[in-house]
This record gives C-alpha cells, sequence and structure tokens, in this order.
C-alpha cells in the first residue's frame, strides 16, 4: 500500500506540519521547508476501496490499520505521521486545502478559556482541566458554485387612507407581481464526512476561503485527515437546502413600494456550475465531565469553538430569578409612574371641582 512519509533530509527523523510557521518541520533538528517547493508525491492513477486496509510504517515497520474514510494518520507505535497515498489519488485527490494555523497548544489554550466564559455551566466544568482527548482532523467538503434562475409570482397591494367630509375612506388597489432574478453563490460549503456531525460542521462557518491552497499532502503530516464518504452529488440536495433561505431573502428584499405581497409561485432552476473537493481543518475535543464525554469542534483557522456543554440547574434557576426580578421591577415601575398619572389627574380634577364650588358661592 501506498504510504507517504516525510523524512528530514538532515536528521533522518519524521517531518510534521507546523501550522504557526506554515512549514513542513523539522522539530529534531529545527529544518524547515517551504511546502509550495515540494513535488507532491501522489500518483493520479485511479484507487477506491470500500474495506479496512492494512499499511506499514516504513518508520517502525508496525502493522497501521484504517478504515475505508482514513487518508492521514499517525503511527501508534512511533509516532510518525503517515499520508495513505492511495486514498487520496485519482478521483479522491482534493484540489483544495485550508491549512491549520492554530497550533495544538494555542487551540487548547483558547479552549480552557471558551470553556471558562460559559455563563451557565457548572463551576467545575470551567475550572477543571477535563480535556480527555484532541485530534486535528482535516474534514473533507464539498465547495459548489450554483448559480440559480428565480420565476416568482405573486400578488401585492397598496392601501391608501385619506378623509373627505365626515367619512374616511381606505382605498386597495391590488397588483400581479413577478420577479425574474439571476442568483450565483460561490463556494457553498458543506461536508462530507460521515463520522462528523453536519449540526457541528455548519456552526464553524465561515473557514477563511481567502486561505485556500492548492492540495499537497505535506499539509497533512502530523495530523489526522478523512477522505470523503459521499460524492458531490449524493450531496447536491444539502447544499440546495442550504442556499434555499438565502434565495428567499433576495425574493423578499426585491419587493418594495407595497403595503403587502405575497409570493403564490416560485420556480427555482439550480445548475451546478462547479464542485471542488477540499479539506479544512478542525480541531475535535472530547470533554469529559461528570461521568459524560461531550465532544466539541474549534475552527482551525479562526479559532471558533462549538458544541453543547453541560448546564448548571442552579446558575440556571439563578439566570431565570434575575431575569424575572428585572421585569417586575420594570413592571412595577412603570405600573408606579401610571398610578403617579392617575393620581395626578385626580388631583387636578379636585382642584377644578374645588374652582368650581367656589365660583357658585361667589355667585351666591
Amino acid at each position: 500500500m501506498n504510504v507517504i512519509e516525510y523524512k528530514c533530509p538532515n536528521c533522518g527523523s519524521g517531518m510534521v506540519f507546523d501550522s504557526e510557521k506554515g512549514t513542513l518541520t523539522c522539530h529534531s533538528c529545527g529544518r524547515q521547508d517551504n511546502i509550495e517547493q515540494y513535488q507532491d508525491p501522489l500518483s493520479q492513477q485511479a484507487f477506491s476501496s470500500d474495506e479496512v486496509q492494512e499499511y506499514h510504517c516504513t518508520s517502525c515497520g508496525a502493522v497501521i490499520i484504517a478504515d475505508v474514510e482514513t487518508a492521514a494518520t499517525m503511527c501508534n507505535f512511533c509516532g510518525s505521521a503517515v499520508v495513505l497515498g492511495d486514498r487520496l489519488s485519482g478521483k479522491l485527490a482534493p484540489s483544495l486545502i485550508i491549512p491549520f494555523s492554530i497550533s495544538k497548544e494555542q487551540a487548547t489554550q483558547a479552549f480552557k478559556k471558551w470553556c471558562r466564559n460559559g455563563r451557565l455551566t457548572p463551576s467545575g466544568f470551567m475550572a477543571a482541566n477535563r480535556i480527555k482527548g484532541m485530534t486535528g482532523v482535516y474534514v473533507p467538503f464539498w465547495l459548489y458554485e450554483l448559480h440559480n434562475k428565480v420565476d416568482a409570482h405573486g400578488h401585492a397591494t397598496i392601501v391608501r387612507t385619506y378623509t373627505r367630509g365626515d367619512y374616511r375612506y381606505t382605498e386597495t388597489q391590488h397588483f400581479n407581481i413577478y420577479r425574474g432574478l439571476h442568483l450565483n453563490y460561490l463556494r457553498v460549503p458543506i461536508d462530507s464526512s460521515k463520522k462528523m456531525d453536519d449540526g457541528l460542521m455548519d456552526r464553524l462557518e465561515p473557514f477563511p476561503y481567502d486561505q485556500l491552497r492548492n492540495f499537497k499532502t505535506p499539509y497533512l503530516a502530523g495530523y489526522v485527515a478523512e477522505k470523503y464518504s459521499y460524492t458531490d452529488s449524493e450531496l447536491l440536495p444539502r447544499a440546495k437546502d442550504k442556499i434555499r433561505s438565502y434565495i428567499e431573502e433576495s425574493i423578499s428584499s426585491s419587493v418594495s413600494g407595497y403595503s403587502t405581497f405575497l409570493f403564490t409561485d416560485k420556480q427555482i432552476d439550480t445548475k451546478v456550475m462547479n464542485a471542488e473537493y477540499c479539506m479544512v481543518p478542525v480541531w475535535m475535543f472530547q470533554y469529559d465531565y461528570n461521568r459524560k464525554s461531550y465532544t466539541f469542534a474549534m475552527n482551525g483557522q479562526t479559532g471558533k469553538v462549538v458544541g453543547k456543554p453541560p448546564l448548571s440547574m442552579g446558575k440556571m434557576a439563578a439566570w431565570f430569578a434575575g431575569i424575572a426580578s428585572v421585569s417586575f421591577l420594570s413592571l412595577k415601575i412603570i405600573s408606579w409612574a401610571m398610578e403617579e398619572g392617575s393620581c395626578e389627574k385626580k388631583r387636578c380634577i379636585t382642584r377644578f371641582d374645588s374652582y368650581i364650588a367656589a365660583s357658585s358661592r361667589l355667585s351666591n
């Protein structure tokens, strides 16, 4: 099987991608190589497999067992970073990659800070160091270029109210409306790994597409990488669903000057102009608390963290009590203001009544 390792030409140690320096680095002797100058060793023959494969580490000879989705991993015996080349060649070869820019140490500190900022999480969760596992993963995504032709028909009204003499009139004009739009969306991201939670991956967006690079295997050295589980055609319905809300918003924002409007018929013709296979950087955290395991994900470029932490019932009760207290106080202030206004009105009436009574006595 095709196993790719990067050995340091100076000392023979394994080299890995350094996210802070952006280079292929040897941590033994300090050598740093520019990845863009590397000739990618992947051959372009087509290869596919639906079974678990056995590989051999070229450093220590140990057996590496990898399931069908794994494209890069670490040797469990000597720790060497290995890339499974036959999982990334031919039709399985990515065209683009967004490299990690946040190191493992930076990610750990940022994640701990995020945990401490949880206002409704238990104190033990915020203070304790309970990171059970942490993995830098290149997650496969499809980036779609979708062109949409939209034809929307509907009904609108203009309502005008005016007064003439002793009568007040309301005039309603009815209109048939049509909107024809051409909406193009570039790099619509859809994760294509069945191992990853779609909700987590969607919430990690946006990824900085200005950091896209042409794919080269040295970027994977030292990280785990997954190959796609679903083809671009299989995930196209998800991509269409993802842009649907943006299309609806564009249709609505194209209408102005009416009192009301409602589209009764919308025809959306979507064409896929391009679908690029890309790998994006994600730090995955396994966090133990109170005998339960929680999964969190961090965008390996922006540092954004997503996941569902545990909630403290005591803090939640205090928070809701605080909200209720503020609401009660606000209502009380409004009530006092209304009562004060009512009293002032009564005083005015009393003074007016007294004035009338005094006037009557004077006239008598």
